[in-house]
């Protein structure tokens, strides 16, 4: 009956997913293969329901799927981006859950991130633990032109400063987001965000690691984000997150590439 319940979920999921989005990251850990008749596939299955039903509600959730034989237990995670709504949340979600499982059949330890939402399930007990033990880094190639790098550099360093100190918070739920001028007509773009279930301190360490990147792969570029299991920092010369600044127009100009951590 509970994995007719659980199939009966992903399809509602598949149903109700309004487009087949595609992800910005994804890790699937080749070292934590498994058999697709064990009893850890059908402990996903229900790790994945649960996520996909209970996520949208508050915009975050863990769940942990356990069995008879304790190696088999399965934990997970899904948190959508603070700043978006329900329903957007849900959507995400959903397309996470059924993406993890096409590109991850067999793997028990896998991850995805999309614009708006991250899922993570793993045998290993995960949650509440610092993870910046791989990730991802896209960026614009194009130069900043609008002010010269040193200028740039403060700016951008005051602007993360004010949102991670908002982010680690207990009201803002990992959330930090705003915006600096850099000319009358040129505006930065900045939004932080880790999972709900890291402590303050291991917070604003994944930040710490994330924005050193920012001052190396990503110096002086028109856009950055770097992404970790545990927290993802960004910028852009154009607004992204919610609620967006209609008197703003599209994205900055110039070619994204990603280097993996």
């Amino acid at each position: 009956m509970t994995t007719l319940i659980v199939k009966c979920l992903l399809l509602l999921a598949f149903v109700c997913s309004c487009r087949a989005a595609d992800s910005i990251w994804q890790l699937c850990n080749k070292d934590s293969n498994f058999s697709s008749s064990s009893h850890i596939s059908n402990n996903i299955d229900t790790i994945l329901a649960t996520l996909v039903s209970k996520t949208p509600s508050q915009g975050f959730t863990t769940t942990t799927s356990t069995s008879y034989n304790n190696k088999e237990n399965v934990y997970g995670l899904a948190q959508c981006r603070g700043d978006i709504s329900k329903s957007d949340c849900s959507s995400c979600i959903q397309d996470a859950a059924l993406k993890i499982r096409e590109v991850c059949p067999n793997q028990s330890d896998s991850r995805i991130l999309y614009d708006f939402c991250f899922l993570r399930y793993s045998q290993e007990n995960f949650i509440g633990k610092l993870d910046t033990g791989a990730g991802l880094i896209y960026y614009n190639v194009a130069n900043v032109t609008e002010t010269d790098p040193k200028t740039f550099d403060n700016e951008l360093g005051a602007l993360f400063d004010k949102i991670r100190s908002e982010a680690v918070l207990p009201k803002s739920k990992g959330l930090g987001k705003g915006k600096t001028k850099l000319t009358p007509f040129v505006t930065l773009n900045g939004l932080v965000q880790c999972t709900r279930d890291l402590s303050e301190l291991d917070c604003a360490q994944c930040f710490a690691t994330a924005m050193g990147s920012f001052m190396t792969t990503c110096h002086n570029k028109k856009g950055c984000r770097v992404l970790y299991s545990s927290c993802y920092v960004r910028y852009e010369f154009y607004p992204f997150y919610f609620p967006l600044d209609p008197a703003m127009t599209g994205p900055s100009v110039g070619t994204v590439s990603s280097v993996r951590l």
